[in-house]
């Protein structure tokens, strides 16, 4: 399946902050929305970075004053793994995989347009092995319309 498919069926905001905002605010805009991660935009729009619920865990580990004075600016990633409409859940999922990552941002023209999770592509392989498995029970039972 292609990115861009699934974007158009899951139709959800993209949930997004700036580097100023502190890491207080990103936190409880993460948790009310039930969202791990948060792309972080410049005014224009630009994609500069992304924080997500483990970066702020980790850092108020090793100092949980970070909390009332950080900034998403002092936290979060900016060397970036994206990818685009056009590129097939596999890739996307290898890129996951290899890289130690839990979400890519898909971009189109320098504009973010979705936000790929670990669970989106589980949900997609999960649909492909359901359809896969219908196709081969009904070749087996011989009722395979073929």
């Amino acid at each position: 399946m292609l990115v861009k498919t699934w974007l158009l069926q899951k139709q959800r905001e993209i949930m997004t902050t700036t580097p100023g905002t502190s890491l207080k605010s990103a936190m409880k805009h993460l948790i009310e929305n039930k969202i791990s991660c948060l792309p972080v935009l410049e005014d224009s729009g630009e994609l500069i970075g992304i924080i997500s619920d483990k970066d702020i865990f980790h850092a108020a580990y090793n100092d949980i004053d970070i909390l009332g004075y950080g900034s998403v600016a002092d936290l979060m990633t900016t060397n970036l793994l994206v990818g685009v409409p056009d590129d097939d859940f596999s890739y996307i999922a290898g890129l996951m995989t290899n890289n130690k990552v839990r979400h890519i941002p898909i971009m189109e023209k320098d504009r973010i347009v979705g936000l790929l999770s670990v669970g989106d592509i589980v949900k997609v392989q999960v649909a492909d092995m359901e359809i896969e498995n219908r196709y081969l029970m009904n070749y087996i039972s011989g009722n395979y319309p073929g």
